[in-house]
């Protein structure tokens, strides 16, 4: 048994109740009413940062939810390195889907299971108490700070400019699988919007009126439906104009890649796959651009059933974006088609909520 393996056992407890105490608060920044819990949990991330050996360690407010930023100076010549991660996780929901409750960690055959134990309370987690082994043990060569910010999983609006490092460490993005060290080189961009289709100014009784007036829902389900075609390219006019072809070599490179296409299939239940024509599955969900429906809604979802013609319809949907497609004229060109494709039977309004540019 080495040296890390002795202390990580020896600091078992703490970690985990260190962890725990992270993974409880509910730090969902797409919801408002959790703003108390971002400041809580970015006071906490403070707390052990300090504890594990930062030389200091602020909760720095921003336009949003706040910035915790800590950092060890070892040496003004050395080089820096730059722990990147968020505190903010997703919303919980579906919640009876969650075999125990998402914010109330719960280990069952070796892992794990809560929201953000994975993204990315989880992983920031693992590069700190590594700081913190190196510390105690007078092994830190490099200068170190981390940014831990409270808005990735809503585009990251207050993080305008990282600050300046040598070296940035991510350990929020994919592994090919769990025996299988993978090193991510680029990761895409993206655009998200709003839709909103009004149809009659009021709820209407589909039996008085069905047949007879636009149903927003089946027309906005349309709308969508034009967006991409049937070889999975998307139809948006000049949406291609600045995407970049993978080379050659590059694609040779991917395909040595080793890839089990079956266990991917088996690993998220479905029978086939679909994508771009012309392109692997590595290819599709790396370096390809991709559009899809993240939520759609509207009308009577309750119990039981209600004959109803419904005013309004809405989705939430977005486009991943591969290194030179801006995210800002992508977002512009896809509102300008949506409104284009709109009948005249109902009003679109398409808003645009975040983006991000690929690296």
């Amino acid at each position: 048994m080495n040296e890390i393996q002795k202390y990580i056992i020896a600091h078992e407890p703490k970690m985990m109740n260190d962890l725990f105490s992270l993974i409880r608060i509910p730090s969902i920044s797409a919801l408002p009413e959790h703003h108390d819990d971002m400041l809580a949990c970015a006071e906490r991330w403070a707390q052990l940062l300090l504890e594990a050996g930062a030389d200091e360690a602020l909760v720095m407010p921003s336009k949003g939810n706040p910035i915790v930023f800590a950092q060890k100076m070892v040496d003004p010549d050395a080089k820096t390195v730059l722990v990147y991660a968020h505190y903010d996780v997703m919303p919980a929901e579906p919640l009876e889907l969650w075999k125990s409750q998402p914010f109330e960690p719960e280990i069952r055959n070796g892992y794990i299971w809560a929201r953000g134990a994975d993204d990315d309370k989880g992983q920031s987690f693992i590069q700190v108490k590594a700081f913190e082994y190196l510390v105690k043990n007078g092994l830190l060569k490099n200068n170190v700070k981390f940014i831990f910010e409270g808005e990735e999983e809503i585009g990251s609006p207050s993080l305008e400019e990282l600050l300046k490092a040598d070296v940035i460490l991510v350990s929020d993005t994919s592994m090919l699988g769990a025996e299988l060290p993978s090193l991510t080189t680029g990761l895409r961009g993206l655009a998200y919007w709003e839709i909103e289709v009004t149809g009659p100014n009021r709820d209407l009784h589909s039996g008085h009126f069905g047949g007879a007036v636009a149903n927003p829902i089946n027309t906005l389900c349309q709308i969508i439906s034009k967006v991409t075609d049937a070889d999975g390219r998307i139809t948006v006019p000049g949406f291609y104009d600045d995407v970049e072809e993978v080379p050659q070599a590059e694609r040779e490179m991917i395909a040595h890649i080793p890839f089990d296409e079956k266990k991917y299939k088996e690993a998220i239940g479905v029978k086939e796959l679909f994508g771009e024509k012309g392109y692997s599955t590595l290819e599709r969900n790396s370096c390809r651009p991709s559009f899809d429906v993240c939520g759609i809604w509207g009308g009577y979802t309750g119990e039981g059933s209600k004959t109803v013609l419904p005013s309004k319809a809405y989705a939430k949907v977005s486009c991943r974006l591969v290194p030179h497609q801006d995210h800002h004229k992508i977002s512009q060109m896809f509102a300008e088609y949506i409104s284009s494709i709109a009948p005249e039977t109902v009003q679109v309004k398409v808003t645009p909520m975040h983006g991000g540019q690929g690296y």
